[in-house]
């Protein structure tokens, strides 16, 4: 401790020397005489210090008393016990006496004081009271060793160690006369409250004051059984539950007058602002266990109260996009029990409106032609655009304002799903999966210059999002499928890191069996690139004889008749590709390179078949008979046409059909881009080779769609799904029947749907059908006795 005189004090007084010091057997009026004094000094006059000397001499005199051994009275009972373990009861009540006197003095002191210079007065005194009761404790640390630890463990509960004594007395005879209630409401309990009201006023109050009494409240929570142990039942009895009414009443009446006149935005500021305060007023000065109970009752009175104004605002702030207002609407509903549901159901109806008002703004107008005269089609380019446009702001919006909550994304999910598949541009569900199959094909195709390699990806990745939440991904499969064979077919495709990256990622997204297909029409590629080459070098160093000279028709141009070749063979059952509907007649310009080629490939693959694909096979023919000289790329159709100009310069159409077997409907078709190009001219039935054909470029592209075989396609591919959907329901009841053996009509249909759904939209006369088609091959049949009943007959 520090010397016996202060510095700057002009209070002064006499420390006691050992002369003073009461005899070893001294009785309870000399011992406690010595002790009060020194009792006194710590309690009322700490700042001025005590020497270590004196110190040592007040911590002796109790020990000397404790160890004496004269006859006393045990504490709290009329029977004489002698022995040295008893020797502190006395010493124990008469500093219990002083305790309580001291504490009457300090309540008597403070009986006057304002509400303010009440809570400092206790503050201060409390600071002071309870550092002085440290050091008391601290000098009786072998009365509560001994005597206080002995009648403690003989059951004696109102018998405490110093500390805990001096919090007692501080508890019955001063703060207990300050919490008496009065009008209601505890005097210092008012005070606190009365400061706190001033601070959400906007008035400046002295966090550190409430602090102190407040922490006081906390510290008179006594545990009879443990003084160790902290309880907070004064606390809660005497301050948390006056503080969270007071605290009720108080935002009741200020949100109900602020909402009558602001707008609902910025209530909620005003309410964000009024919960930030009371968990900062937590952190400076409350206890943290009314952090949970202070939270729910402001949540009560400013969210929960108000959230009914809040749900009816939102669709508002959804319309005029204003994030920071929804953010904040968030934060506060996210709050309180089922304060988000009736937002997750406006944002999901909000979205599903906004899809298909965008598909709408994208159809062409009712009537509109192209350019070349016909009905405007709808792009898919700018269907899919604006689908992902969709999808990319509701996404920032359940990613930021809602911060990804996972109740937003489920109805941004469901929205997507219901306007992906079912809007104006798509009156069927096979509809919009053809147009992001078609889309796909845009993207992929080497004449898309608008997109770099980066690009690209990042545009697939977008295509995968609306991939995910069409129903018949089925349809996309076969519509995809058909024009990954045209590009491959055409050597159109932009990269084929494109495409096997975009074959990769519909992988992932459903599984090896869904791309197998696709992965095997590269493989084709590859090796058709192989045998096209051993067949070229093969066909380089042959000689063939032609009438004394020899030429090879894969040489040089000087060469009679040069011709270049690539061939691509495909396997039957990977690509979507049917025979064609039409003969034809081989051109004699290429006929032996057909032949040999047939039996060069037979030589290698014995006993596999050649269909040649006509329709799909395209090449290019100079011209000889212009000045002007040209390269038509044709088709097949055409190179046979155009190669009976060779001989003649002038054909019926009698002749032209005759020399090539091409049937009517796509003989005609194919005359008719000849004529609009200008390379034939038509007068009636016959057809003349224009021998003033003249063309801006060099290179004239003759091989062009024909509307009606691309609608013949769509429905190609249509009831191919529909064909292969039937085999899907008789493979998944089969499978299904023979784990289970036996099973219910209706539990089958729902088994079979829940398998099914992944890959298309089920129909239940559908898996009727399959179920009757499966009884009539006995691969099912009904339990004998029951009409809804199906065994499996292995």
């Amino acid at each position: 401790m520090s010397s016996s005189s202060a510095q700057g004090s002009s209070t002064t007084w006499r420390e006691p020397t050992k002369d003073d010091k009461p005899p070893r057997d001294a009785d309870l009026s000399a011992s406690w005489a010595f002790l009060q004094v020194g009792v006194d000094h710590i309690m009322t006059r700490l700042q001025l210090g005590m020497s270590y000397s004196y110190y040592i001499l007040l911590y002796t005199a109790i020990y000397d008393y404790c160890t004496g051994s004269r006859q006393t009275s045990s504490f709290g009972s009329g029977a004489n016990r002698g022995g040295a373990s008893l020797q502190g009861a006395d010493l124990y009540r008469s500093l219990h006496n002083y305790l309580s006197s001291h504490c009457k003095g300090l309540r008597d002191e403070a009986e006057k004081l304002s509400d303010l210079e009440l809570l400092k007065f206790y503050a201060k005194q409390w600071e002071r009271y309870t550092t002085g009761a440290n050091y008391v404790n601290k000098l009786f640390n072998y009365l509560n060793k001994h005597w206080v630890k002995r009648e403690k463990d003989e059951g004696r509960k109102e018998v405490y160690t110093v500390y805990t004594l001096a919090l007692v007395a501080w508890k019955q005879n001063f703060f207990r006369h300050f919490t008496t209630e009065k009008a209601g409401m505890s005097r210092l309990t008012s005070a606190l409250l009365s400061q706190i009201k001033k601070q959400r006023d906007g008035e400046v109050v002295d966090s550190g004051l409430m602090k102190k009494v407040i922490d006081s409240y906390v510290s008179l929570g006594l545990d009879e059984a443990d003084a160790q142990r902290q309880q907070l039942d004064v606390y809660k009895e005497y301050f948390q539950t006056p503080f969270l009414d007071a605290t009720s009443q108080y935002y009741s009446d200020e949100s109900a007058a602020f909402v009558a006149s602001n707008s609902v935005s910025d209530y909620m500021k005003k309410a964000e602002m009024r919960l930030q305060e009371e968990e900062d007023r937590v952190n400076l000065y409350l206890h943290d266990n009314t952090r949970k109970d202070l939270k729910e009752r402001c949540e009560t009175v400013l969210i929960t109260a108000h959230a009914e104004s809040m749900w009816e605002e939102f669709q508002s702030l959804l319309d005029a996009d204003k994030n920071d207002d929804l953010a904040r609407m968030y934060n506060l509903l996210s709050r309180i029990p089922s304060g988000l549901e009736p937002l997750r159901k406006k944002f999901e109806e909000h979205v599903k409106r906004a899809g298909l008002a965008a598909v709408q703004k994208v159809l062409p107008a009712p009537g509109s032609v192209n350019e070349a005269g016909k009905a405007e089609s709808l792009d898919p380019k700018a269907y899919v655009e604006a689908l992902l446009e969709v999808n990319s702001k509701y996404s920032d919006v359940v990613n930021n304002p809602f911060r990804g909550e996972v109740g937003f994304n489920t109805a941004l999910d469901q929205a997507c799903r219901v306007f992906f598949n079912e809007n104006a541009a798509c009156p069927t569900p096979t509809r919009s999966p053809e147009l992001l199959a078609s889309y796909c094909d845009i993207l992929l195709k080497k004449n898309n210059k608008d997109m770099d390699a980066d690009s690209l990806e990042a545009a697939l990745n977008r295509v995968m999002i609306i991939f995910k939440f069409i129903d018949d991904k089925d349809v996309f499969q076969k519509f995809y499928q058909r024009n990954l064979a045209k590009r491959l077919v055409n050597e159109a495709s932009a990269s084929e890191d494109s495409e096997s990256s975009m074959i990769a990622k519909l992988k992932d997204v459903h599984g090896f069996d869904y791309t197998n297909k696709l992965t095997r029409m590269f493989t084709d590629v590859s090796l058709s690139r192989d045998l096209t080459e051993r067949f070229k070098t093969k066909e380089r160093n042959a000689t063939h004889d032609t009438g004394g000279e020899c030429y090879s028709p894969l040489s040089s141009i000087a060469e009679q008749w040069p011709v270049d070749f690539n061939a691509m063979i495909l396997g039957t059952n990977f690509w979507p590709m049917n025979p064609p509907n039409t003969d034809y007649t081989v051109p004699r310009e290429i006929t032996g390179l057909h032949e040999r080629f047939i039996k060069y490939h037979s030589d290698i693959h014995s006993g596999r078949k050649l269909t040649f694909l006509w329709h799909l096979c395209k090449g290019e023919i100079r011209t000889t008979y212009l000045s002007q000289k040209y390269i038509f790329m044709v088709n097949a159709y055409q190179l046979a046409i155009l190669c009976l100009f060779n001989e003649n310069d002038s054909m019926t159409y009698k002749e032209i059909q005759a020399g090539t077997q091409i049937s009517d409907s796509t003989l005609k078709a194919q005359l008719a881009l000849l004529v609009k190009t200008k390379v034939l001219l038509e007068e009636g039935e016959t057809y003349d080779l224009n021998l003033s054909f003249k063309n801006k470029k060099i290179r004239v592209q003759l091989n062009m769609p024909v509307k009606s075989e691309q609608r013949v396609e769509t429905a190609e591919v249509l009831q191919a799904v529909d064909e292969d959907r039937k085999f899907v329901y008789q493979a998944t009841i089969v499978r299904l029947m023979k784990a289970r053996k036996s099973m219910k009509h209706q539990a089958l249909i729902q088994e079979v749907t829940a398998n099914i759904s992944t890959k298309f939209t089920p129909k239940v006369p559908e898996i009727k059908k399959a179920i009757d088609y499966l009884l009539d091959k006995e691969y099912l049949e009904r339990v004998e006795g029951s009409i809804d009943t199906y065994n499996y007959m292995a």
